[in-house]
């Protein structure tokens, strides 16, 4: 009889990815291990879950953690009818094992699978854990992480995996660095909207179109906005609201520009790229920026807190960076030793 996995994944393109990455390696071991999300009826699941190839169901849960006062309040009223679906659908299903992928999607899931006996793993990607993840601490069988500090936060259930990213990026070959250099910039599903003005504004001190090519990606509010502010400063770039050729754009980068969330940060060390990381000042738990250190402290890129983020600093690294090919290529180097491109197939042996 056909195995079924069920993984708790959703909001946020950072969760969901490294869910999609394990569900391929399962399906690549058995193809018919029947592989079901659960996530949010809001989140990106409901566009790239389907596109992936795999089933999505969805619970009326909210966060509760890194929000406002009011959103909380919502968010703890909500609970008791997402943990009444979560019953629902775990009796329905009746999964072999259950993988929560981090973030407040996964938490009625993996309590209720925990409670009925059924076999649960946790990814913590980053070098602190999340809220939920710390919430379901004392329930699941294992956590798989990609730090070893993280690791001994759960004591006996820590695992040292990685974090899984999509198999083309550990594909993807060095970058000769020849003008017109690329820097690619974007901010998540929904863009940065700091880095977005930060970057225009930065314009007139950046390296000219001869040698540097701009590829930016938004988010959906802001790419008009971001590309009249090209236009009105006179550059070319390539302007775009979301990134569905993640990889592509990454093989084309001497440089990215982005935020430091986990999936970004095992994103960029599979595919040795060399950073600028601008951590999202008000992230739970201010993850991001422990991620982002830790890619500094390797010597894989370059960190800018917001606080710091001014036209003139941002202009100063890429200039700097982008002016010193031996320099990028060490950084490429660096990223790579902290790759662990087997994360999908580590995570996958838990289940």
């Amino acid at each position: 009889m056909a195995r079924t996995i069920l993984i708790a994944a959703g909001g946020t393109g950072g969760h969901l990815f490294p869910g999609i990455a394990v569900a391929d390696e399962l399906k690549a071991r058995d193809p018919e291990t029947r592989v079901v999300f659960v996530g949010t009826p809001r989140g990106l699941e409901s566009r790239l879950v389907p596109k992936a190839g795999y089933e999505l169901e969805t619970l009326p849960i909210l966060p509760l953690n890194g929000v406002g006062l009011a959103r909380m309040v919502k968010g703890v009223l909500a609970l008791p009818w997402a943990m009444v679906k979560a019953v629902q659908l775990v009796r329905r299903l009746r999964p072999e094992a259950v993988l929560g992928v981090g973030g407040y999607a996964g938490g009625p899931i993996v309590l209720v699978a925990a409670a009925l006996r059924i076999p649960t793993v946790v990814l913590e990607p980053n070098a602190k854990p999340g809220f939920t993840n710390r919430v379901l601490k004392p329930f699941v069988r294992h956590a798989a992480c990609s730090y070893e500090e993280t690791r001994r936060e759960f004591g006996s259930k820590g695992v040292v995996t990685g974090n899984p990213v999509r198999g083309g990026f550990a594909k993807l070959a060095p970058k000769w660095h020849v003008p017109p250099l690329t820097l690619l910039t974007f901010g998540g599903s929904q863009g940065a909207r700091i880095i977005n003005r930060t970057l225009v504004a930065a314009i007139p001190r950046l390296p000219g179109p001869e040698q540097l090519r701009l590829v930016h990606q938004t988010g959906p509010a802001s790419r008009d906005e971001v590309a009249e502010g090209y236009n009105a400063a006179g550059r070319k770039a390539e302007v775009l609201a979301f990134l569905d050729d993640m990889e592509t754009r990454f093989a084309q980068a001497d440089l990215v520009l982005c935020r430091s969330g986990a999936t970004t940060a095992a994103e960029l060390t599979a595919a040795g790229k060399a950073a600028v990381l601008v951590p999202f000042a008000r992230a739970a738990d201010d993850h991001q920026r422990g991620n982002a250190r830790a890619l500094e402290a390797a010597g894989a890129a370059r960190m800018i807190e917001e606080k710091d983020l001014t036209p003139e600093r941002l202009a100063a690294v890429v200039t700097e960076l982008l002016s010193d090919p031996a320099k990028l290529t060490a950084m490429e180097e660096a990223a790579r030793k902290l790759a662990r491109p087997d994360a999908a197939a580590r995570v996958a042996d838990l289940l």
